[in-house]
């Protein structure tokens, strides 16, 4: 991402403020970069830069790699300096401060997508990708059975019938059991949703029927309820054929997933673990990995 990403002061712009310490890792004063991001006072800034710090700590990180306080003299009229507080701060705290600050700010909005780049990835376990990709499938499960819905409408099925419609497909899939058949060998009560049930594999297989009963229906311009509920039956015989041929478990013997709200707020309550790579991960500290001692007060 260009430099001029983030706004520029006095023609300087956030690249043109890095320095490099003494163990050859680049940085940048929080006073420098106040201005850059929007703050007129030190108090609001700071805030901003504590909430970083206890963000790299929630997150996995070693704050002491990324922040060090650092005092800094300033001419206060008459010839007479006077200390005054400052911090030493690597990349990732820079972008830590960003993701904290007031994004009330349009400063803050433009560094939180500058440093998004520039600095980190995300990484996720792998139970957490697993939660996000069946989340995922399910919220595209839902809109194909929204889309199958209204293609049966087309060919002609009326709304007492879409019950059945749905079924028939579940009965061609599963070896002859229908939705309210499935739950109860599966011992999944009677008032859940069987797609909020069903694992990612599960869920991938039902997308992939009702996606070829959908294009069936219009492909072959069926304009019958009858024909309609065998088209789909049929698609479903054909769906478990397929994972018979592969080795693959029948859907009816796939054991009930965790009920997907469970997992909704798993994921709102996470606290994301942000990796950042190679020579950026020790910050202030450079490559040589000296002691905090070595780190400016």
């Amino acid at each position: 991402m260009p430099d001029d990403s983030l706004p520029a002061l006095h023609g300087r712009s956030f690249e043109d403020l890095k320095q490099v310490n003494e163990h050859g890792a680049e940085y940048w004063t929080a006073r420098d970069i106040q201005p850059l991001l929007g703050y007129d006072q030190w108090r609001r800034f700071e805030n901003a830069i504590k909430k970083a710090q206890t963000s790299c700590e929630q997150s996995g990180n070693d704050c002491g790699y990324h922040f060090a306080g650092a005092g800094k003299m300033v001419d206060i009229g008459s010839g007479s300096e006077r200390k005054i507080t400052d911090y030493h701060l690597s990349r990732f705290a820079c972008y830590l401060i960003a993701q904290n600050g007031d994004t009330r700010k349009p400063e803050i909005a433009q560094a939180q997508r500058y440093f998004a780049v520039q600095t980190r990835r995300q990484e996720l376990s792998d139970a957490e990708a697993a939660d996000r990709e069946r989340l995922e499938l399910r919220r595209q499960t839902s809109e194909e059975f929204k889309s199958l819905s209204g293609a049966a409408r087309k060919a002609g099925v009326g709304n007492p019938m879409f019950g059945i419609f749905h079924d028939a497909g579940y009965k061609g899939m599963y070896g002859g059991l229908g939705n309210e058949a499935i739950k109860k060998k599966k011992a999944i009560p009677a008032k859940e949703q069987l797609l909020d049930r069903m694992d990612a594999t599960e869920l991938a297989a039902n997308q992939f029927r009702m996606t070829q009963a959908r294009e069936k229906l219009t492909r072959e311009g069926i304009k019958s309820e009858g024909k309609a509920i065998i088209a789909h039956e049929k698609v479903g015989k054909e769906v478990r054929e397929a994972i018979k041929r592969i080795g693959g478990t029948l859907p009816e013997n796939i054991a009930p997933a965790e009920p997907i709200k469970d997992v909704e707020r798993r994921l709102r309550s996470a606290t994301p673990k942000l990796i950042i790579d190679g020579s950026a991960a020790q910050g202030l500290k450079g490559s040589e990995q000296p002691s905090p001692d070595d780190l400016p007060e």
